[in-house]
């Protein structure tokens, strides 16, 4: 669980932002992303597999 201490003369809007931070950091936002819906065993290997090719087309990209 991510929380943010508020800090004495600090807005609101600043705290916020730093909890949203927080939380992006930590990879709570991405994680509810993924479980909003069911993904079958084939659409995730589907997935992983685009995300391997564009690793590799990069990692090429970047040797040349």
């Amino acid at each position: 669980m991510t929380n943010v201490i508020v800090r004495d003369n600090e807005t609101f809007e600043k705290a916020l932002r730093r909890f949203n931070k927080s939380c992006e950091k930590s990879g709570i936002l991405s994680d509810i992303r993924k479980h909003q819906h069911f993904e079958k065993p084939s659409e995730r290997r589907k997935r992983k597999l685009a995300a391997a090719r564009r690793k590799n087309r990069r990692r090429e990209r970047e040797e040349i």
